[in-house]
């Protein structure tokens, strides 16, 4: 599956076999480190008691994958249950799935639920040929690389500097290439003035706003929403991986209905966020009349397979789940093409005779 076997590992002595068919395989040592280090820097980042959900998420998938190395198939079939639920699926049954497809156009991140249900694949059929356990960890990695804040470890210094610091230092000069990234410095409702403020004088700079894993939480997004309403040019809004509730949705969308406010975005990410699962047919259809080009619904983006592969530092590139036009989406990584309406993902190709 593309991921680097080390010899000696594996081999311990006096292993015993797995019961239950799946392959032992060694352990990615560097995945280990690297999700580590997001947890405990991001612990380190948290502004309040509860962390925020996007490391709750890692830990059960660290979990549920070293329960698969134990052999413990139940007790990983249970964490698989208990991270969905988190997510929001309501199944990972691919039949279900199918059933509920109409859905499905409408999730707020297709690649999560793309990569849950690979992960039940391998975990409810453990004995299909091949490296099974191997196939399960590298979809594992990819699940914890898209969920997790990895473009705040690219700015040097973060973490060992103040937030307060950091942020005044991001603030104190123009956007670079029409962005502004805030993406992994925490913000909080104190801090919406000044950022209102840095807004307001660039208006007209910024084409793309990173807030991904900034701890924003409802209150401090809906201070700041009139403000992001009014950029003229801002295109891409990204506020994954906060504390945002679906309670949000509401005034997001209420928001969107008037043609004057964000007169130019053309995608919005509110991934792994708190209960925010999927979006209302009035915030996709107030996107498509933003882009009068646009002949079909702008749904949300399928990423490619080819593109899932290993941690950031192994090359992986991973599409970011969003909402866009296809004729606007220079922010992508990869070759990727709106959903059609006579689209079925492969997974659920082999279940359609199923389907009710």
């Amino acid at each position: 599956m593309g991921a680097k076997q080390t010899k000696a590992a594996g081999q311990e002595a006096g292993a015993s076999p797995q019961s239950t068919g799946w392959k032992r395989t060694p352990t990615k040592e560097r995945g280990d480190i690297l999700t580590s280090i997001m947890l405990k820097s991001g612990d380190k980042l948290r502004s309040s008691g509860t962390p925020p959900p996007y490391q709750r998420r890692i830990r059960m998938i660290q979990e549920m994958m070293l329960m698969a190395k134990q052999g413990k198939h139940d007790e990983a079939t249970e964490m698989l249950k208990t991270l969905r639920q988190d997510l929001g699926m309501e199944s990972t049954s691919l039949d279900d799935v199918l059933y509920r497809y109409a859905s499905f156009r409408n999730l707020v991140d297709p690649i999560t639920h793309d990569l849950i249900i690979s992960l039940a694949k391998y975990i409810h059929c453990p004995k299909t040929e091949g490296d099974a356990l191997g196939a399960m960890e590298k979809v594992c990695r990819q699940l914890t690389y898209h969920l997790s804040p990895h473009s705040q470890w690219r700015r040097q210094g973060l973490l060992k500097r103040k937030p307060q610091a950091c942020l005044k230092s991001v603030l104190s000069s123009p956007p670079s290439s029409r962005t502004l990234d805030l993406s992994g410095i925490p913000l909080g409702v104190k801090d919406m003035e000044r950022l209102c403020a840095y807004l307001h004088h660039h208006a007209s700079r910024i084409g793309s706003l990173e807030l991904g894993f900034t701890e924003l939480t409802d209150d401090a997004f809906l201070l700041l929403l009139p403000t992001l309403a009014s950029l003229p040019r801002l295109e891409t809004l990204a506020l994954n991986g906060n504390r945002l509730t679906r309670a949000v949705l509401k005034e997001l969308t209420d928001t969107l209905k008037d043609p004057d406010s964000f007169p130019s975005v053309t995608w919005i990410d509110l991934g792994n966020n708190v209960d925010i699962f999927s979006l209302p047919q009035p915030f996709l259809v107030s996107l498509r009349k933003r882009c009068p080009k646009q002949g079909n619904l702008p749904t949300i983006l399928e990423f490619g397979e080819s593109q899932a592969s290993e941690p950031e530092e192994e090359g992986i590139q991973i599409q970011s789940s969003h909402l866009s036009c296809s004729n606007q989406s220079q922010h992508s990584s990869g070759a990727i093409e709106p959903l059609r309406e006579d689209f079925v993902p492969k997974q659920l190709a082999c279940h359609s005779d199923n389907a009710p």
